[in-house]
């Protein structure tokens, strides 16, 4: 895993300080590129979460603003399957919540 604050040290390094770093836009390619790849992985691993309609995930090795990108997504996506399977399967719902 990168450093957890490898977007916003970039970002700050390369808005603020950029005539001093040496191949500085080829620096924000590569972590842009980084990043993009990360966010695909994730995207990915959520879109399989939610069509397998998993209970839970586990989220290792991700930065703060990667889970923030994707934590919206992963909630409402939660929201959703319950409301569907409360709709399907009111009986075990209902049993489920007496536990």
């Amino acid at each position: 895993m990168p450093n957890p604050y490898y977007m916003e040290l970039t970002k700050l390094l390369l808005n603020h300080a950029s005539d001093n770093i040496p191949k500085a836009d080829e620096i924000r390619t590569l972590v842009k590129d980084t990043w993009d790849t990360r966010i695909a992985k994730l995207r990915l691993s959520a879109d399989s979460f939610v069509s397998q309609q998993e209970a839970h995930a586990k989220l290792d090795n991700l930065t703060l603003l990667e889970i923030n990108t994707i934590g919206t997504f992963l909630t409402e996506s939660l929201n959703h399957m319950y409301k569907f399977r409360t709709i399907l399967h009111p009986e075990e719902e209902a049993q489920s919540q007496d536990i």
